[in-house]
């Protein structure tokens, strides 16, 4: 099951992120490629594997898909709504 919305923490604290959890970097846009910097730390909505997002994820521009050996969830932010990406 896929969680269906985003929730922010404010504080760093990996241990309490749950699936659907994003923690905003604080060298947001720093880091990772020039075009399309990291942003944040988004749990997947799926299976709460921790991984890092890009400015363009949380824009919805491009898809997130979980990083994990398990776990095949793909899916778009918009706003604060987590969307499957449908089937081709």
């Amino acid at each position: 099951m896929m969680i269906g919305e985003v929730t922010v923490m404010n504080e760093w604290i990996p241990e309490q992120m749950q699936p659907g959890t994003m923690f905003v970097l604080e060298n947001a846009g720093q880091i990772g490629e020039k075009e399309d910097p990291y942003w944040a730390v988004l749990a997947c909505p799926s299976c709460g594997t921790l991984g890092l997002i890009t400015r363009k994820q949380i824009a919805g521009v491009l898809p997130v898909i979980c990083g994990s050996d398990n776990c095949s969830a793909q899916f778009f932010l918009k706003d604060d709504e987590i969307c499957p990406r449908k089937p081709f």
